[in-house]
């Protein structure tokens, strides 16, 4: 290590700190207060939502979906347009932070498919007049009552995912908070959706979700920031200049000035500390910046059923779920819903703590949510091959790895 370098084991177990995978100790959290507390929740229709508030606060399925139903948390469009899942104290701020995405989708439909921006009002306004506080409806529902006001985009729509001007408007009133997606079935783990009409503040500037980001996620980069928001480079330097920020030596990581005493006094825990989180979870997504999770021994291992033939130290996101122990990237792992079965592949040997947290994320997945789905196209046949390539690898595991069921 060059002199002044920050220790990559110090920094992985940092961020594993930050992000309240340290072992426990914030069971009893809200969903809301993880989320405040440690970032929002990517979500694609997956169970990693789930898996994340398990992984940090032991939060049961149930306790998940209450919290959504009260509307304590919420999935929307946010940072670059992408679907989180928020705390209502960031509701605004979200939705700011997506809010071009719907304006450059439309721009793009008026340029490339003649619709016109008038006509997207107007079906935004029919929707409105749709919609109820308490009874959702499908965009199926919709569609058909909206009549000819929701109009059919033709081949040139198909061609880019639109079939309709309905999803530009639908896009465009989420953006604006007056309207809301909500699960058919209350789950996160699925893609069914109906609409409730809403009335929710749209505010917060660029620097209030650099401060948000940074409390999350330091220390970070301009660059790491800059994915997460989306932002240009002259936005986030923007964002960044009213913080107060210090770079850390040998680096180019940056640490919110009310944390260094912290980071300084902080050391990396003697004791294992296990999570197991999905591959799309803040410990990763929050940088994207996999290579600094991953230990230099384990940096040439390839991701099972690998499809690029690349180490996996060197891929921009991880292909399987994740087990990690401070930070550090020890393992994948897959669920098998037709053996009812987690299924895993360890770089390091199996301990009693290790096997007490895989056996709890198993039950957990098993009896409440019934698969562990990366994103709502995964699916057991799609799956199959990771499947097969960890049992593959289990069957020829070195001594100082562990082989899964």
């Amino acid at each position: 290590m060059a002199n002044g370098e920050i220790p990559a084991a110090k920094l992985r177990a940092w961020w594993a700190h930050r992000q309240w995978l340290d072992g426990g100790v914030h069971r009893g959290a809200s969903p809301a207060e993880v989320l405040a507390a440690t970032g929002w929740a990517r979500s694609v229709g997956g169970t990693a939502p789930y898996l994340g508030l398990f992984a940090r606060a032991g939060l049961s399925r149930a306790a998940v979906d209450a919290a959504l139903a009260a509307v304590e948390v919420q999935e929307l469009p946010a940072a670059r347009g992408c679907t989180y899942v928020l705390p209502a104290e960031d509701f605004a701020l979200g939705l700011a932070a997506g809010a071009g995405v719907a304006e450059t989708e439309i721009a793009t439909a008026v340029r490339h498919l003649g619709v016109t921006r008038d006509e997207v009002e107007q079906l935004c306004l029919t929707v409105s007049e749709l919609l109820s506080d308490t009874e959702p409806l499908s965009p199926q529902q919709i569609r058909a009552a909206a009549g000819p006001a929701a109009r059919p985009l033709g081949e040139a729509g198909r061609r880019r995912g639109v079939s309709t001007t309905l999803p530009l408007a639908l896009g465009l009133l989420q953006a604006r908070g007056l309207i809301r997606r909500v699960p058919v079935d209350g789950r996160l783990d699925q893609q069914r959706y109906g609409y409730l009409r809403w009335d929710q503040a749209v505010h917060g500037e660029a620097a209030d979700l650099a401060r948000r980001y940074f409390a999350w996620a330091a220390p970070a980069s301009v660059r790491h920031f800059r994915w997460f928001s989306g932002f240009n480079a002259a936005t986030a330097k923007a964002a960044l200049a009213p913080l107060e920020l210090t770079r850390l030596p040998g680096d180019e990581l940056l640490m919110p000035a009310e944390l260094l005493d912290e980071w300084a006094a902080f050391t990396v825990p003697e004791q294992p500390a296990y999570a197991l989180v999905a591959g799309i979870d803040g410990l990763h997504l929050l940088h994207r910046d996999l290579a600094r999770l991953v230990d230099e021994r384990d940096a040439g291992r390839l991701a099972p059923a690998s499809r690029t033939g690349r180490s996996f130290g060197s891929e921009s996101d991880p292909s399987t779920h994740l087990v990690v122990d401070r930070g550090r990237i020890v393992g994948f792992w897959e669920y098998d819903p037709e053996q009812r079965e987690l299924v895993h592949q360890l770089f390091v040997p199996m301990d009693a703590a290790l096997r007490a947290g895989i056996d709890a994320v198993e039950t957990f997945v098993r009896e409440e949510l019934g698969d562990a789905r990366s994103f709502g196209l995964d699916s057991p046949k799609s799956r199959a091959p990771k499947l097969a390539a960890l049992r593959t690898a289990n069957r020829y595991a070195s001594p100082g790895s562990s082989s899964g069921r």
